[in-house]
């Protein structure tokens, strides 16, 4: 009886976040470690399926950096990065677009229909989802200057046109986007997932982007998990940069968050994906979870 009763009581508790947000949109980036375990795997895309069937609309946009990397080795291709871009030869563009739609987005969608969903599996070429130019790495010169050099078919992103993801939502599917990109001309360009997800967020007019990592959020002392910081506003962000306390990694996702906010998205989160429903925890419970970037 007692189990029962906790049952219903988590049941009661998120009965107001379900009624806020009915019908609306939520960007999950999904990548990192939850990416690697079944068991973290099962745990994230069964919280998409009830997102779904308790009337919101999740869209998905993966990474796969673990997986090319693994691929272009087997192939004795090296990986190289620039300013933690990876640089992208011909050779390397067409391994990657084979490993993230080919393999890694088509995995995601069978699980999420093998747990009762219905996903439908794309990437930003389908119906011109996703429009881009090259992308410049930068380079720190001997003088300190920062120098732009050409790192291939990395791609920086123009245009989100977003009628897919509402025709997919319309009929009740969950959108699952490989973060490759289409040029004019017809090139392919590996964009950064969570670069996509954010310019997607901004394009379906999100109420949340949510991006999944493998850290507890922003912490005050990155030695100590306890020193989490639940909440920062985005006019707070350069103060925690020159402070070293968002640092390294964590820049270009809290980038992400703020430039989502600035295009009408009304809430960002960063958040643990090691930790099992996590998405969940954020959405429908009282305590929420990780890092909320804010107006």
């Amino acid at each position: 009886m007692t189990s029962a009763l906790e049952k219903a009581a988590i049941l009661v508790e998120a009965l107001p976040y379900i009624k806020e947000f009915y019908g609306k949109t939520v960007v999950i980036k999904y990548g990192g470690h939850a990416m690697v375990s079944d068991e973290l795997k099962k745990a994230v895309l069964t919280d998409v399926v009830l997102m779904k069937y308790v009337g919101m609309n999740p869209v998905i946009v993966h990474g796969g950096g673990p997986d090319i990397t693994a691929m272009l080795k087997r192939v004795n291709i090296e990986s190289n990065f620039v300013g933690g871009l990876r640089v992208t030869d011909r050779e390397t563009m067409e391994i990657a677009e084979m490993v993230l739609v080919g393999k890694i987005n088509k995995d995601i969608v069978a699980r999420i229909n093998g747990y009762g969903g219905r996903a439908v599996g794309l990437s930003g070429k389908d119906a011109g989802l996703l429009q881009a130019v090259q992308k410049k790495g930068r380079v720190k010169s001997p003088d300190g200057a920062t120098e732009l050099v050409d790192i291939g078919y990395v791609g920086e992103i123009t245009q989100v046109n977003p009628d897919i993801l509402s025709t997919l939502k319309r009929e009740g599917y969950i959108p699952v986007v490989a973060p490759v990109a289409v040029d004019s001309q017809g090139q392919s360009y590996n964009v950064n997932a969570d670069t996509a997800a954010s310019a997607m967020a901004v394009a379906l007019k999100a109420d949340k982007l949510i991006i999944l990592t493998d850290v507890e959020g922003i912490l005050e002392d990155r030695q100590d998990p306890g020193s989490l910081i639940s909440t920062v506003t985005k006019q707070q962000v350069p103060g925690l940069v020159e402070r070293g306390i968002i640092d390294g990694g964590m820049i270009p996702k809290v980038e992400c968050c703020v430039k989502a906010l600035d295009g009408g998205v009304k809430t960002t989160h960063i958040l643990d994906g090691r930790v099992p429903h996590t998405i969940l925890l954020e959405v429908f419970t009282d305590r929420g979870i990780g890092t909320m970037v804010a107006e």
